[in-house]
Formats: C-alpha cells, sequence, structure tokens
C-alpha cells in the first residue's frame, strides 16, 4: 500500500545551487552582496560588474559544510587585462550530495549512487567611466544523478554605478539568464533566475559599511499559499481570513537582506560581520519554535597576502552551516 504526502513549498527550479553564496564572507552577510567593490575576487561571482584592478591575482578556495555529508564549494581567480582595461575571473562552483543507497521496490540494496552538480564560470567587467562599471558573466552547467544527466547554460550581467570621492555604491545584477536540459526532470526546466538590486554606504566618521539588498525584484509575492498551513478558526469553528496588511508587510521584507561590516584597523585587517535575511527565515520557520534562521554572522581576518574568512549562516532550528574561505595573492608585484 502507499500514500501521498507533501513536505515541503518548493522545487521550482533546476540547479537551485548556483544560488549559493560563493564565499564565507557572503554567506556571513546574508547569502547575496553585489553593490561592494574591493579586492575580494568571490563577489565578482555575485556582480561581474564589481571587478576591478585590486583583484588582480587573487586565488581563493571556499568550503561550505552541510549537514548528513553534503559539501558544497567554490574556486575562484582574477586577472587583469590592463592592455584593453579589462578584469577577468573564471570559477569552479560545485556541489556533492553524498553517496545514496540503491534499492528495488522491496528495499533490498543494490549497490550505491552518487549526485553531483558543478558549474565552470568565466567572465570579465570594464570601466567605462569615472561612474559606471559594466560585467558578464557565462555559466555552464553540469549535474549528475545516478546516471541521470542534465546540463545547462546561463548569463549574469551587471552594472555598478559609484561617485568619485562618495563612499556609497549602487548595484544591479540580473542572475541566471538561460537555459537547461535534463533527464531528471522533462516539465520543470526553470533556471533560478534572478534580480538584484543593491545599496552600500561605508559611513565616514565609523569603521562600518551597511548593505541592503533588493532580491527577487523582478516578482512581488515571494508568499505562496502553503496547502499544508493550519487553518485559522475563530471560536465558533468558521475559518478566519488572515490579517491582509501583515501579509503584504511580511512580503515586502521578504525582499531584502540587510548586512553590516565592520572595518577594524588601520588597513582593515579585522572584519566582523552580521546579516538578516527575512525570505530565508519565513521559508524555513516552524510555527511552534522560534530560531535564529535568517540571520548569518562572521569574521575575516587579514594577514599579509593571505586573508581567512568564515560564515556562519542560519537556515533552520536544526542548526547552521559553516563555510570557510582562504583568499590570497599568488603575485606580489
Amino acid at each position: 500500500m502507499s500514500s501521498y504526502a507533501q513536505s515541503q513549498v518548493g522545487g521550482k527550479y533546476i540547479f537551485d545551487f548556483l544560488n549559493s553564496p560563493t564565499g564565507s564572507r557572503i554567506t556571513a552577510l546574508g547569502g547575496s552582496l553585489i553593490s561592494v567593490v574591493d579586492d575580494d575576487i568571490t563577489l565578482a561571482f555575485q556582480n561581474p560588474a564589481v571587478g576591478n584592478q585590486s583583484m588582480d591575482d587573487k586565488l581563493s578556495f571556499n568550503h561550505i559544510f552541510h549537514f548528513s555529508g553534503i559539501s558544497e564549494g567554490h574556486i575562484g581567480y582574477g586577472y587583469n587585462l590592463d592592455s584593453l582595461g579589462i578584469h577577468l575571473h573564471g570559477g569552479f562552483q560545485y556541489v556533492s550530495y553524498g553517496n545514496f543507497l540503491e534499492t528495488n521496490e522491496i528495499g533490498i540494496v543494490n549497490g550505491e549512487f552518487k549526485a553531483n552538480e558543478v558549474a565552470l564560470i568565466f567572465g570579465g567587467s570594464k570601466k567605462m567611466n569615472d561612474r559606471i562599471s559594466v560585467g558578464v558573466s557565462t555559466k555552464f552547467i553540469f549535474a549528475g544523478y545516478a546516471g541521470y544527466n542534465g546540463w545547462g547554460m546561463a548569463v549574469d550581467g551587471g552594472v555598478i554605478y559609484q561617485v568619485p570621492d562618495k563612499n556609497w555604491t549602487l548595484g544591479l545584477v540580473l542572475q541566471n539568464v538561460g537555459f537547461s536540459n535534463s533527464q531528471f526532470d522533462s516539465e520543470n526546466l526553470n533556471l533560478p533566475f534572478d534580480v538584484k538590486l543593491g545599496y552600500s554606504n561605508k559611513l565616514k566618521y565609523l569603521p562600518f559599511r551597511y548593505t541592503i539588498t533588493a532580491q527577487q525584484f523582478h516578482r512581488w509575492n515571494l508568499d505562496p499559499d502553503d496547502p499544508n498551513a493550519p487553518l485559522i478558526l475563530n471560536f465558533l469553528g468558521e475559518v478566519v481570513e488572515e490579517n491582509q496588511f501583515s501579509e503584504q508587510i511580511d512580503n515586502f521584507f521578504r525582499h531584502f537582506i540587510f548586512s553590516g561590516e565592520f572595518l577594524l584597523g588601520k588597513k582593515e585587517l579585522l572584519r566582523l560581520r552580521f546579516a538578516y535575511n527575512h525570505l530565508r527565515k519565513q521559508q524555513l520557520k516552524l510555527e511552534t519554535f522560534r530560531s535564529l534562521g535568517g540571520f548569518s554572522f562572521g569574521f575575516g581576518i587579514k594577514i599579509k597576502r593571505f586573508r581567512l574568512d568564515y560564515g556562519l549562516g542560519y537556515y533552520h532550528i536544526a542548526g547552521a552551516t559553516n563555510h570557510v574561505g582562504i583568499n590570497f595573492l599568488i603575485n606580489r608585484k
């Protein structure tokens, strides 16, 4: 005998690992950072327009420690073409879901199989004038689940607006514009397309930078109807309509990530980070328990040519993910 049960609302996109943070600094700052321009090469994979000369010859290794043996990470490198005024970046993003038991219909184990997804990323950016920089990244995506294969191609396009001698920047990026094909899902082949707008401001008299990032800018409703949500009843047993105003306020804040970064020391060698992502909290919350879901924290330490970053991202009451990254300059010029 068998029956059908629905546990979660989601699964609308293929290759959703493309939305994972490419660096531990990004994990600590809420999962997305598209409007900060500095020497961190991992940022170029969030918004290709932030690529700049200070990322030249920078190499980064990042790894996320998930639950149940799931591992995920990113490798990135930046290089300047000085003669053309172009910054190039390339990277490798991967996720391994671990080993699974392969059984037949009555539960007899026939062996094991693996599930993996990878993306090869190549891009570049160019400063058009004193205020505007543009960039493009191309992603070649591959996946394999127990002998079933899938592939796809996506493009990110971004713009950065900076005012000379000012401490604030605006960033706009269109992520994962492309197509896919797979043997494991013939109906849902949509890539996780997103439009993001970010604003960052470094305070003049305090070593602190705050960032507000708007996500899913292309669609308003981020609060889909949950068929498993319990009905709200009054004392007569009648169904009560939810407060429409509070629903709209909640939906509004689902579009935003609020983050901050303390830049301590003369050369900003120590950085303390925190963020809040309301969408993440609402998607994975439990009605009967409170948790730190949606919050994230981290720090970064720079020692000579090396920078060590750590990010702690809370998704659910079950715990958090640990993200460790190291960035270093290959050749000191």
